[in-house]
C-alpha cells in the first residue's frame, strides 16, 4: 500500500519520489522514463498554448502506418516526444503510429 496515496493528491513526480524506497531493486529506469514522457507531455502543452490551436488543428497531409491521415497536432506531439526521449538517453528506441518504421536510438 501507498500510505501518502490516501492522504492528499500528488503529482506523478512526488508519488514517485515518495515511494521509491518501497521497491528495494530499483534502479530508477522507470522514474527516468516516466519523467520524459511528462516532460514531453509539458513541451507540447507549452507549443500549444504558444501558437495556439488555430495553426495546429487539421490534417497535416500525410497518412500514418494504419493509414488515417495525420493531423497537425499528432505530429507535433510526436516529434517532441522523440525529440525529448532521445536527448534524454532513457531508450534505445521508439515505435510510434506517426512512423513508417521503428526508431533505434544509439547512445
Amino acid at each position: 500500500s501507498f500510505p501518502m496515496f490516501d492522504k492528499q493528491r500528488l503529482t506523478m513526480g512526488e508519488f514517485i519520489i515518495a515511494n521509491q524506497n518501497s521497491f528495494q531493486y530499483t534502479s530508477g529506469e522507470l522514474s527516468r522514463l516516466l519523467n520524459g514522457i511528462r516532460l514531453a507531455a509539458k513541451v507540447v502543452n507549452h507549443e500549444v498554448n504558444k501558437a495556439g490551436l488555430v495553426d495546429i488543428t487539421g490534417a497535416a497531409g500525410d497518412t500514418n502506418i494504419q493509414g488515417e491521415d495525420q493531423q497537425k497536432l499528432d505530429v507535433l506531439a510526436n516529434e517532441k516526444f522523440i525529440e525529448t526521449l532521445k536527448n534524454r538517453e532513457i531508450v534505445c528506441g521508439i515505435a510510434s503510429e506517426e512512423e513508417d518504421d521503428f526508431i533505434t536510438i544509439n547512445s
